[in-house]
């Protein structure tokens, strides 16, 4: 019997590892999204302000596509609130990812989908944050799309991620609800 003891010891060091795993996993589907568009957002950004001047238009795909320099005081696509629009915005960027936080937590390890939303939001709405944070003058956009006059306001890779992990969020939530009905439907 004297084996008995190291035995249900491994079983408990297993047991633990195996309960931190999906927690490694959540955490690392989360954070490195997050992180990995936080970087590219601030590299691109870095980059912009490095080698294009304020306001110029460097056509990438003629005139369908171009890189065009300009600070947004506002928020995404040129929405803007005022004199006080980058202490509003900056506000409610906040008050999102703790938002955000919530529902990283309350979302299961295995959702892949929900914790890659959810990192696509938080690492785009950080690179603002920082911009919002390091200048007056508002967030570096430089990503301009349109023919002729008809343009999209200009944006930038945060924006992007922060629309698309919006939509894949929905998606989730969706299909949830979805799971959740068929589940009702098949009980009753």
């Amino acid at each position: 019997m004297p084996d008995a003891y190291p035995r249900a010891e491994e079983m408990s060091a297993r047991e633990e590892l195996a309960g931190a795993a999906p927690l490694r996993g959540k955490l690392g589907a989360f954070a490195g999204t997050a992180g990995a568009i936080l970087a590219l957002d601030l590299l691109t950004k870095y980059l912009v302000q490095q080698t294009l001047t304020p306001y110029d238009q460097i056509p990438v795909f003629g005139e369908f596509f171009r890189l065009t320099y300009i600070y947004n005081p506002g928020a995404a696509f040129g929405l803007h609130l005022g004199p006080y629009s980058r202490f509003i915005f900056l506000a409610l960027a906040f008050v999102a990812l703790g938002v955000l936080l919530v529902m990283y937590r309350h979302t299961a390890a295995h959702d892949r989908l929900r914790l890659f939303a959810i990192g696509a939001i938080s690492g785009g709405a950080l690179g603002n944050v920082i911009d919002r944070i390091r200048s007056a003058a508002g967030v570096v956009d430089f990503l301009d799309f349109g023919i002729g006059n008809l343009r999209w306001p200009v944006f930038n890779i945060a924006d992007t991620a922060v629309t698309l992990g919006a939509i894949l969020l929905l998606a989730s939530l969706w299909a949830e609800d979805q799971r959740r009905d068929q589940s009702k439907s098949g009980s009753g």
